[in-house]
Parts: C-alpha cells; structure tokens; sequence
C-alpha cells in the first residue's frame, strides 16, 4: 500500500510539471498544435505573415481570397491542400470545379510563400498549413480577430473534383443545403453564421446572384428578400445578360474591413448573395445569431475565431500520412 502511495504521489509531481500543450486530436492517435514547427522551421510563422502582408498592401482583395481558399480546401477531403493541385497525370484539379473556376484565387501567393519556406527549412512546412496560416493573417490584417494556428498538417496526394462540386454551398443553394454541407463536415449552425461573416471582405461575380435581380427563380415574383434600392444600384452593373465578371462588394459599407456590418446588411435585407440572405430570412435559429452579431463585433469576432479553428480541424493528413509537399501545385 505505502509502494503505491508513494507511486501515485510521483506521478501526480510528475504531472505538475508537465507543460500544458493547446492540442487537437485527431483520429489515429495525432495532434495538431501550435509550436509544431518551432524546432523544425522557427521563422515558419514569420515567413507567411510577410508574405501575406505584402500581398495584401498590393492588393486588399488578397485578404479575402485567402480566406476562401482555406475554406474551399477544408470542405473537400479536409484540410490537406488538395484545392491547390494542379491537373496532372491522374489528378484532375479542384481548381476547374464550379465553385472555383475563374473564382478561386490568390494561388500565386501561396506559391511566394511555399518558396520563401523551402529556402528557410526545405521539405518541412506543409502546404496545408499554409493555408491554414495565411487565413488568419488575412482576417487580422483587415482588422479581424486572431487566433492561434494549430499546426502539423500534411498535404493530400489526390484531388477531389466532384467533392469540390458537391461538397462547397453554392451561392443559390437554400439554407437546409447549405446547413447539411456543414453538417457534413462536423459544422453546426453557430459554425455556419459565423463563418459566413468572412463575407464582410471580398467580392462576388454578377452571375453568382443576377438570378436574385431578374426574377429567374421560375414563381413570377420580384425577389422580396432584396432591398429593392439596393438591387436597382447592382442592376446599373450587372444586366440580364453580359457582365457575368463584373466585381460587387459582399459587404458595400466597409468593403476592406473585417466587421460585422456583414450581419447589419443582413437585416437591412442587403445581403449580395442569396445564400448570405437566407441566414435571416429562412432559419429563426440562424436569424437570431445574426441579430446577435449584428449586435455585438467583439462576440462575433470571438465566434468566427472558434468556428475558424474547428473548420481547420476537418480531417487533417497527419503522422505518416501524406506528405509535405516541395510545390503546392504538384505531388512530389
């Protein structure tokens, strides 16, 4: 009894001074977690915050780019940079889906920062986790919340391109479509309002909601969920047929700052696209968080940064799966 006494009282020693590790597990027995890079590449961090910053002061729609590939990337096959492949051999690229396709962007920046990490620490720092970094440097360069990055991710040797048309909410999907493709991905309905508050940075194309302005749903009715100033004002650029690549602004009051007039536009009956306005008029649930964030920036920003991390935990390649690749665009 006194040998397992004195056992028990030095594991419990042993454990105080154990560190405390901001861990994700994962299936398999693996972690994701923050310092995983600190031996192996210190200035990883550094380097994609850099890159990102200079990407961004040339161009402030980067921010949002960036954004949308991490969410592009993670809802396919999880968070395992299969969206960055090019089409080669027997990879047929996410990139030609229809989600993507002349939309997805930024990929030249991933690219600036994969090479300044493979001269700092080659074959070290994966492609995923790139992604998974250049998000939140993105928002926070806007003016969004931070988070930290668990890291550790590997990268995807196959692409996905039905799971990238099947699996990413399409902009004229209903609420229950777009809420079971969240689901789909362990996602709730708290992870899907704040998450569609990254559209408080970027732009849509005319096509992506010209159906909302002319009356092409088929039931001979005006859209009445759209402020019909407003839909005058989208009209002047985006005609019924033509101007498909036209630019508008997702959130028209603070286009370049991420900020929850996102949400405010949202009760205003101003959101762009039809899959932003369902969040109010559609779901009571859904209309309430709106309502709460439209309310409160600092609860959204605590929200966003939560379901951000729980949606860079979708079934990431970790351990001995995978692989880090040298180019993002290719296998090694």
């Amino acid at each position: 009894m006194a040998k397992l006494s004195v056992s028990f009282l030095l594991a419990l020693s042993l454990l105080a001074f154990t560190p405390l590790c901001f861990c994700n597990k994962y299936q398999g027995g693996n972690y994701l977690f923050p310092q995983y890079y600190d031996h192996s590449c210190p200035k990883a961090q550094e380097i994609v915050k850099s890159v990102v910053a200079k990407a961004v002061a040339r161009e402030a729609r980067i921010a949002a780019s960036m954004l949308r590939l991490h969410f592009h990337d993670c809802f396919v096959k999880g968070c395992d940079a299969s969206l960055l492949l090019d089409s080669s051999g027997q990879i047929i690229s996410e990139k030609n889906s229809n989600p993507n396709r002349n939309s997805a962007r930024g990929f030249e920046v991933i690219d600036e920062i994969k090479s300044a990490l493979e001269k700092e620490c080659p074959n070290t720092v994966s492609c995923a986790d790139i992604l998974a970094l250049a998000a939140r440097d993105s928002t926070v360069l806007r003016g969004g919340p931070n988070w930290v990055v668990p890291l550790g991710r590997r990268d995807s040797r196959e692409a996905s391109l039905s799971g990238s048309n099947n699996d990413i909410p399409a902009p004229n999907n209903t609420f229950q479509t777009i809420l079971t493709k969240f689901k789909r991905q362990g996602l709730d309905i708290v992870d899907l309002v704040a998450l569609s508050g990254s559209h408080t940075i970027g732009n849509a194309r005319c096509t992506s909601f010209r159906q909302r302005l002319y009356n092409q749903s088929g039931n001979g009715q005006p859209d009445f969920t759209l402020e019909q100033t407003y839909a005058a004002q989208l009209r002047s650029r985006c005609p019924r047929s033509g101007g498909d690549q036209n630019l508008f602004f997702l959130d028209f009051v603070s286009p370049t700052t991420f900020d929850n007039s996102y949400f405010k536009n949202l009760l205003a009956f101003k959101g762009l696209l039809n899959s932003d306005q369902v969040l109010v008029t559609s779901n009571g649930v859904s209309k309430e968080l709106v309502q709460k964030y439209a309310e409160n920036n600092e609860l959204f920003f605590e929200q966003f940064a939560k379901s951000i991390l729980k949606m860079g935990n979708i079934s990431p390649l970790t351990g001995s799966r995978g692989e880090i690749r040298k180019n993002c665009r290719r296998i090694n």
